[in-house]
């Protein structure tokens, strides 16, 4: 096991209180959690029902059709048809085009024109099990929320509103789409809920800054008793409360898993207990939790502690941490050759419906001088809010202006800047970022959605962030 002697940490008392006060140790019947702000409505049950046997399953493209013109077609032709219905003596009716068949709308689903299948639906078009079927998968795919929401509705009005394999799948485009107030109404409605089920609410509760909440349905499952946790359910247990830094909570319910449920921990509930730790700053605990692991720690383990140490400004810990990770996995180390001058890049942005997908580092430029004008008005206003660079997250030896001109055009900021100038006042901003956001970015945003007064939903590859008015749903932990 790789040495963590030459380890020095500023002292960190292990006897915070915990942010969510649960009285430990006795088995919480309800725990002493604060409040969900969730309330869910009466609705009616759903009804069980099993879903019509499929002859063949639908290939779903991510990419549109290469003969666009044919769904197009399809559409104008059915809107003419509807549009002279009154029109036309009872003779020319019988010759009409006849509304999109089942198989025309799942055609246009596999091109991926949701859009336009969503619109024949709208206008009269029929559509089955599968249509719906292919329309919520394309939609949790592409994490297009309001087209989902559509498709939601439409399902709503059809005779498949009470079929619980739709509705399930509403529930995880739901979660994908990081709107968990959607996906608890369909959840709640649902009669028999899977451990799966249970599963993806906690894991999309912890993953949209809402552990609490997550933690409140866990005790709510105990409480039915219908299913029994397994170890994939801890794992998600303590993914919440992670999200929360609720580190009592976390070794709670870690000794809960052993004592009262005999399972064994494995791999992912010593890492969970490390997330635990490192959200709530407890980096020195952190480190003694990892020497008493009865396996040797991974490449996964020193990612985590290297990125909870730079959240947290312990540089000792981050160089030592990216020691041992480099030791471990050589391909993680840091490049030292210094970059191509970021303001001559260009950027890419990808955007759908108030979403915007974010690609390589790029130059405002692409998007004329509006986009440029208000980026650099956003920064100045971000200056004069009290906004200061932190150059800890830029590695490369350049001087100081230069690190803080790279922090100025990281992509998600870009990406932010044109989204306000080609989307309405007031609406939300969604982007999507395929890396982990950096501490200053997070900062930086945070006064940006206080400036401009809306919310700026970030989604990285770890977790959903909502800002709004100056703070964030992961409370500045992840």
């Amino acid at each position: 096991m790789a040495s963590l002697s030459s380890i020095h940490t500023s002292s960190n008392s292990f006897s915070s209180p915990s942010r969510l006060n649960l009285s430990l140790p006795p088995p919480p019947s309800h725990l002493p959690l604060k409040d969900s702000t969730y309330r869910t409505p009466p609705l009616k049950t759903l009804c069980t029902s099993t879903a019509p046997k499929r002859p063949t399953k639908p290939r779903h493209r991510p990419h549109h059709s290469p003969h666009p013109q044919s769904s197009q077609l399809l559409k104008n032709n059915y809107q003419r048809t509807t549009t002279n219905e009154n029109e036309t003596s009872p003779s020319t009716q019988n010759c009409q085009t006849p509304p999109p068949s089942d198989a025309d709308l799942m055609s246009l689903c596999n091109e991926g024109n949701i859009e336009e299948a969503i619109d024949c639906i709208k206008q009269g078009a029929e559509a089955n099990y599968f249509v719906f079927e292919a329309l919520i998968s394309s939609c949790g795919s592409s994490e297009s929320l309001e087209l989902g929401k559509n498709v939601h509705e439409l399902m709503m009005k059809s005779p498949f509103s009470r079929n619980v394999e739709l509705n399930i799948k509403l529930v995880q485009m739901y979660v994908k789409c990081g709107n968990m107030n959607g996906a608890r109404k369909v959840f709640d409605r649902l009669r028999d809920r899977s451990l799966e089920l249970w599963h993806l609410m906690i894991n999309g509760y912890a993953k949209t800054g809402e552990g609490n909440n997550g933690l409140l349905l866990f005790e709510r499952m105990r409480k039915i008793g219908a299913l029994e946790p397994n170890a994939e359910t801890f794992v998600a247990v303590l993914s919440a409360c992670a999200c929360e830094g609720a580190v009592r909570e976390g070794f709670f319910y870690f000794e809960m898993m052993q004592n009262e449920y005999r399972i064994l921990p494995g791999f992912e509930h010593y890492l969970g207990v490390i997330d635990v730790l490192g959200q709530a700053g407890h980096l020195v605990e952190a480190l003694e939790f990892i020497e008493d692991m009865p396996f040797e720690p991974t490449v996964e383990v020193w990612e985590a502690v290297l990125s909870f140490a730079r959240v947290h400004g312990d540089i000792d810990l981050e160089d030592r941490a990216e020691e041992l990770l480099v030791e471990l996995d050589s391909s993680k180390a840091t490049p030292d050759k210094v970059p191509t001058p970021l303001a001559k890049r260009n950027c890419d942005f990808n955007k759908l419906e108030g979403k915007i997908k974010v690609s390589e580092l790029r130059s405002t430029s692409l998007y004329g001088e509006g986009a440029n004008e208000k980026f650099k008005g956003l920064n100045g206003q971000m200056r004069d809010a009290g906004y200061v660079p932190d150059t800890r997250y830029v590695l490369h030896d350049i001087d100081e202006e230069a690190k803080e001109q790279a922090l100025m055009y990281h992509s998600e900021r870009l990406a932010i800047a044109y989204g306000l100038i080609s989307t309405p006042a007031r609406t939300t901003l969604r982007i999507i970022k395929n890396l982990r956001i950096c501490g200053d970015c997070h900062n930086a945003i945070k006064i940006m959605s206080k400036i401009v007064g809306r919310e700026l939903i970030v989604r990285d590859n770890k977790r959903f962030h909502h800002f709004r008015d100056g703070k964030c749903s992961c409370g500045d932990y992840w």
